[in-house]
């Protein structure tokens, strides 16, 4: 039954990895560095260790959505449009929690953790956008909303029947980039965090210094 298959899919997703493993530290780290409940504001405010844990979490719900969910209930043989429908649902649950008020994190690893069952090659190209940005530029908030919006062209292109994934990667790129809109400010204004050592331009001048 589809509908409930996308209930456990948006229930799966509202597992956020940051608030699960911030109650086994006693830390809510949505009070802390930027509020968000994701991997970014994870290692910025608890360090690599506890980010790493929050990003497996993250990325693992994506993939059981989209990868094992569509067929509990369907026999393994779900409708063509369920696997990226569940893997969606799991990137609004991650956004939108059900059991920490509606308050989670901006989706993109549970993104990721989705085309990893739904388009692997699709995700490749994704990450390559990523970590393109995030050296030419160091926003990571800029990087994920560009490395998202590009599985759309990606999808069309390397997808063989790429009608579910393009409404997949288009509906999830309107999302992360609302989820986004404060960074988005933030960017405008020139008051965005950057991560300088991720920058090319960063170590370049550090050679030359």
């Amino acid at each position: 039954m589809p509908a409930i298959e996308l209930l456990i899919a948006y229930l799966l997703g509202s597992l956020s990895g940051a608030l699960l493993l911030g109650r086994v530290r006693g830390v809510d780290i949505r009070r802390q560095g930027s509020g968000n409940a994701g991997g970014t504001n994870a290692l910025r405010t608890q360090g690599v260790w506890f980010a790493l844990g929050v990003v497996i979490i993250d990325v693992g719900k994506g993939v059981l959505a989209a990868g094992l969910v569509p067929g509990l209930l369907s026999g393994g043989s779900p409708a063509w449009w369920l696997p990226s429908a569940c893997g969606f649902g799991a990137i609004l649950g991650h956004i939108y929690p059900l059991y920490y008020g509606f308050r989670g994190g901006k989706g993109v690893a549970t993104f990721a953790g989705a085309l990893v069952a739904l388009a692997p090659l699709v995700l490749a190209g994704v990450l390559a956008v990523w970590v393109l940005v995030v050296i030419a530029s160091g926003y990571v908030g800029l990087s994920s909303m560009l490395a998202v919006c590009a599985a759309v062209p990606l999808s069309w292109w390397l997808v063989e029947e790429p009608a579910a994934m393009i409404g997949f990667a288009a509906a999830s790129a309107v999302l992360v980039v609302f989820v986004h809109r404060a960074n988005i400010a933030r960017l405008r204004a020139g008051r965005e965090n950057r991560f300088d050592r991720a920058r090319l331009a960063y170590w370049l001048k550090r050679r030359d210094e």
